[in-house]
């Protein structure tokens, strides 16, 4: 009987079967330097998690220190409201440093430029997202742990 990295093809179609029935988005098995993937036909996006940190590679210092990648955001917009946050890039949005954690800000807080406002999670690096001014949290529009496009609408700030 034909073997694939040391399995039977029986034991590898129950694999797949259990795949499917489970609707698993992959099933990832290692032995060694082996390993074996079964991907399913629909892939959900990972549940968010952000107690993660960036694991460093060979030669790379390693830190707990928060990752500052995101880009710059664009001047935020005016409203009757106040000034809107914007997310400044695509990812998870978090509102505290870890899960059981206080949030960063909570509506009614005072922030002052450079506080941190809340984590954006993007290709699991997390990312400090900075106030840009002064002022009082008036409203939060999204839910921790939503996923967040660039450009869109976070928080309000007066």
């Amino acid at each position: 009987m034909e073997k694939i990295f040391g399995l039977d093809m029986t034991t590898v179609e129950k694999l797949a079967q259990l795949v499917k029935d489970n609707e698993l988005a992959e099933l990832a098995l290692r032995d060694g330097e082996k390993s074996i993937t079964i991907k399913g036909k629909m892939c959900p996006p990972p549940p968010p998690r952000h107690d993660m940190r960036p694991v460093p590679t060979e030669g790379q210092p390693f830190s707990f220190a928060p990752q500052n990648t995101a880009p710059a955001p664009s001047e935020p917009a005016e409203t009757p409201a106040g000034k809107v946050v914007k997310a400044p890039l695509v990812g998870t949005y978090y509102s505290s440093p870890a899960p059981g954690k206080a949030p960063f800000v909570s509506v009614g807080d005072r922030v002052k430029k450079g506080d941190t406002l809340m984590i954006i999670e993007s290709m699991k690096l997390m990312n400090e997202i900075n106030s840009e001014y002064d002022g009082i949290v008036k409203e939060i529009l999204v839910n921790d742990g939503d996923i967040v496009e660039y450009d869109q609408p976070v928080m309000i700030i007066e």
